[in-house]
């Protein structure tokens, strides 16, 4: 058995993959575990924090002891790493020291890691590039054999970009952008300048744009632009452009036009990036990763407007990515023959005997339906909100219905109620499920969207039927439903459109503010009992409010 295990944990969110004769095995985020969102805090002097939790859990589901392992795969070079000193990134401060800190305990992770994981041989521990890493966990999950290669994120060891090349699992760089430029560092600190966590809430930057007019673009296109194979970023006066919004302020007029702006430079920008790889690789097919990836929004456009025929994003595109990309990286350059990436379904999951003696254990009321789709159905065509856990939790941050909150399309209101339920902000929008079958009747756009990371346009017909799919501006962040891959989200759908004659379900992940996705049996039942989920499904399993 030549067993892989990788490693992130050098910025932020925290992951283990483990990779076992070419095949994805398992991989999981620390902040499942822990319950601490993002895993820790992305700051310099908690590189040595290590997602210990989910490197057993991966090695365990595995039956595969730390002295067994082939090899362990640590996402970061510090070979590459050296002091920044004598640069300040884009929006940020890095005082004299820190990245020597960063860097000494990036050296020392394989002694860390003999103590995560006794009996593992330090030896074994190799470190794989960041945006290398990265970019292999984009272009050796993907099913095709030759791809361009695209990682944008806010930064690695020294650069925040690379472009490329991959055939027949072998990547070659055309090209990478050296600090301190950085789109991604750029997007991160309009999210701090907005209110918003920077390195988290830059999503909500991406839904507030919606509501906002690009008015301060040209002011940006002065300091962010594309150059050949590459980009720049200017400091940016963000004083000058809105006033900076304190956390939990109102959002004004003007706060979301500067969302607007800085979302659409960013989409020009690594469309042009895009095109100018593309005329070095000529391969129509892209692969992309890095937290930049992330953005739905720009994806749909490059999806849309780009020279690729063909787009995958990697679902855990962000940093906990990293580990996958660090194991796929290292288990090819020993010699395995890696399979593509099937399913984003790849961390813990539990027995339905497991769940009903846990149940039984606490003393909680609990059915069994005999047709659990058709109790599930019916309880969402009645307007109620279901807490959805199903088979093995994601790996990413997108919930695809194994950790999810569902909700009827159909009502106006069930945006405002699911964004009540989680303590979010109002103008956060959701997400549909559709059967894979359906989704082009009902969605524009290209097909199909298992894993939730591009945007389309709900169709006209569709509008006012499935008013809770559509942000404000008329798009929606789709992820569509293969039968054959996820037999009982699929039979959910079926069932509730045998009951409303809407193919279509609302989704989001199953959590409250500030929290990871729940990701065992109790988590799922702390968040149902305290907050206002009507419903919970737990496996074949049926909890409701009254009862509970």
């Amino acid at each position: 058995m030549n067993a892989v295990l990788g490693i992130n944990a050098v910025f932020h969110d925290p992951a283990a993959a483990l990779v076992v004769d070419g095949e994805i095995v398992a991989a999981a985020e620390e902040e499942r575990f822990t319950r601490r969102k993002h895993g820790k805090s992305a700051v310099p002097f908690a590189t040595w924090e290590l997602p210990e939790q989910a490197a057993r859990w991966c090695l365990a589901h595995a039956g595969i002891e730390p002295r067994d392992l082939r090899a362990v795969a640590y996402a970061y070079d510090p070979a590459l790493a050296r002091s920044v000193a004598n640069w300040t990134p884009v929006g940020t401060v890095i005082e004299d020291g820190w990245e020597r800190l960063r860097t000494l305990y990036a050296q020392r992770a394989p002694l860390f890691l003999r103590t995560a994981l006794p009996g593992l041989d330090p030896a074994r521990v190799r470190f794989v590039p960041h945006h290398v890493a990265h970019a292999a966990s984009a272009y050796l999950a993907c099913p095709w054999d030759a791809a361009t290669v695209l990682v944008v994120d806010g930064r690695g060891e020294i650069a925040s970009h690379l472009g490329g090349a991959v055939e027949k699992g072998l990547l070659e760089i055309a090209s990478s952008q050296k600090l301190p430029h950085s789109l991604g560092l750029f997007y991160e600190a309009a999210t701090a300048h907005l209110g918003f966590q920077r390195a988290s809430d830059e999503y909500k930057v991406m839904a507030l744009a919606a509501y906002g007019r690009p008015r301060m673009a040209d002011a940006l296109r002065k300091s962010v632009r594309a150059v050949p194979l590459g980009f720049e970023v200017d400091a940016i006066r963000w004083d000058a452009l809105a006033p900076e919004r304190a956390p939990g302020a109102p959002v004004e007029e003007v706060h979301a036009d500067l969302a607007a702006s800085v979302q659409l430079r960013l989409e020009e920008v690594l469309l042009d990036i895009a095109r100018d790889l593309f005329a070095h690789t000529r391969i129509p097919r892209l692969a992309m990763a890095g937290g930049v990836a992330l953005n739905c929004v720009a994806n749909a456009r490059l999806a849309a407007e780009g020279p690729f025929r063909e787009v995958f994003v990697q679902p855990a595109a962000g940093d906990a990515g990293t580990a996958l990309g660090a194991a796929l990286f290292l288990a090819r350059a020993l010699g395995q023959s890696i399979r593509p990436m099937t399913t984003a379904a790849l961390g813990p999951a539990w027995r339905d005997e497991e769940i009903e003696a846990w149940l039984q254990a606490q003393r909680i009321a609990y059915q069994r339906p005999a047709a659990l789709a058709d109790a599930a159905a019916d309880a969402l065509a009645a307007g109620r909100i279901v807490g959805w856990f199903q088979g093995r939790s994601e790996f990413g941050p997108r919930a695809l219905g194994h950790r999810s909150l569902l909700g009827d399309a159909r009502q106006p209101e069930m945006t405002e109620r699911l964004n009540a339920v989680k303590g979010r902000e109002e103008f956060r929008p959701v997400a549909p499920l559709v059967l894979a079958e359906r989704a082009a009747e009902i969605f524009e756009g290209k097909h199909p969207s298992p894993y939730m990371l591009f945007t389309h346009r709900v169709r006209p017909a569709w509008r006012a039927r499935i008013p809770a799919a559509a942000h404000v501006d008329g798009s929606a962040r789709v992820q569509t439903v293969d039968a054959a891959d996820e037999p009982e989200l699929a039979a959910l759908l079926r069932a509730f459109e045998a009951r409303t004659g809407t193919p279509v379900l609302i989704n989001t992940s199953f959590n409250t503010g500030g929290r990871p996705m729940v990701d065992s049996p109790r988590d799922a039942v702390e968040c149902f009992a305290t907050s206002a989920i009507d419903a919970l499904v737990l496996g074949p399993f049926l909890l409701e409010r009254a009862a509970a």
